[in-house]
């Protein structure tokens, strides 16, 4: 039988720790977590090369173990869709556990499943009431005190560990199409690496090379090759649940009704995470903080290429990526043979990703649509 009861008598919030910038760094034995690495839906969201790393002194009780349960604490969107959410720590000694993140300590583990709390903490009816409670207009916020008054379903341990059996084989299948995924692109990015910047490509025996440019290849500007559009506001309260994504700096911010630019496309982070390059599939929203590549501009050999090229923020009063610095940086463009030779052989790969991820979406939605019913028992288990 299932009851109702406050979070606060079973859980505690331990706050992450402020860890100073000067020691951010690109790579690194550490993953500094931020609230961006948690899905909207919950779980752990790896960014691959764009994750941050710190390379600074770091104190032991900061450093996450295997299966640590983290809590979002802050949410930089107004609507807050990720406030609250929580993801699970996948292995030792890698991540660490940084400020506007909570770590959760269960008090009571008679009473609850770990799992089964992992679920609970990305259910909306918990997740609403966090939400409410938050403050902040723009930013918002949680605190431990307003979670632990949160009242959530409580069934027998027994019921619990089947609830959280059921689910956590979705994602199991998710995590599988996720690791595939990535090892898939590392493969294409590999290749990009070999042929365009080793200039290991196939025939190069034979090709003469003048100050890094081998012959038949140019260096091209970004702002003949692929001139960047500006994206269009959209704020999280006007956007309506739909078929196409919204991009922001960050990568994908939702979904919307509406799209206003047909996939594919290549997106490049304006304001916030500056120079930041994300793909979209199908027809898309970008947002005011990213510029933008016309779709008859777009290839996979534009996306790594521009992923390589390394942009800065050129406004110390204003951050952000001018439009006029990135159009003057200049881009090793290949002969069109090669380019030709290049997708396709990364055609299969690209291809198996967008399978993987298509089977991925639709098990995330039946997942997504079973765990309120099995949290407030109107599926018996």
């Amino acid at each position: 039988m299932s009851r109702e009861v406050r979070l606060g008598e079973l859980i505690e919030i331990k706050h992450g720790f402020a860890f100073p910038g000067e020691h951010f760094a690109s790579e690194g034995d550490f993953v500094l977590l931020t609230p961006g690495n948690c899905y909207e839906t919950g779980g752990l969201r790896l960014k691959g090369e764009k994750e941050k790393y710190y390379v600074g002194d770091i104190p032991e009780c900061f450093v996450l173990r295997e299966n640590d349960l983290i809590l979002v604490m802050t949410d930089l969107v107004q609507n807050a869709p990720i406030l609250g959410g929580a993801f699970l720590i996948p292995e030792d000694r890698k991540f660490l556990h940084n400020q506007r993140l909570g770590l959760v300590k269960i008090n009571d583990t008679d009473r609850i499943v770990r799992k089964y709390l992992y679920y609970l903490l990305n259910f909306e009816g918990y997740r609403s009431q966090v939400r409410a409670s938050a403050s902040g207009a723009t930013v918002r916020h949680t605190s431990p005190s307003r979670i632990y008054n949160c009242r959530v379903p409580l069934p027998d341990p027994q019921v619990q560990a089947r609830i959280a059996d059921i689910l956590s084989a979705y994602d199991d299948l998710i995590e599988n199409n996720r690791r595939r995924i990535a090892l898939l692109e590392q493969a294409a990015r590999e290749l990009y690496r070999e042929w365009f910047v080793r200039l290991r490509f196939p025939g190069h025996e034979h090709v003469k090379i003048v100050d890094g440019v081998p012959d038949g290849w140019s260096l091209t500007k970004i702002g003949d090759a692929a001139p960047l559009s500006y994206g269009k506001a959209l704020q999280a309260e006007r956007r309506t649940p739909g078929p196409y994504r919204v991009f922001g700096s960050s990568g994908e911010v939702g979904t919307h009704s509406e799209a206003i630019v047909s996939g594919p496309g290549i997106i490049v982070g304006r304001k916030g995470s500056i120079g930041s390059v994300h793909w979209s599939e199908g027809d898309f929203w970008p947002i005011d903080t990213v510029y933008f590549v016309q779709p008859d501009r777009v290839s996979p050999f534009l996306q790594y290429a521009l992923e390589r090229v390394g942009f800065i923020n050129t406004d110390v009063a204003v951050p952000g990526l001018n439009r006029d610095y990135a159009h003057g940086r200049e881009l090793l463009w290949p002969a069109d043979a090669l380019l030709r030779d290049f997708h396709e052989a990364i055609a299969p790969m690209r291809k198996q990703c967008s399978v993987l991820r298509s089977q991925s979406e639709k098990l995330a939605r039946a997942r997504d649509l079973l765990l309120p019913r099995l949290m407030n028992g109107s599926i018996a288990v």
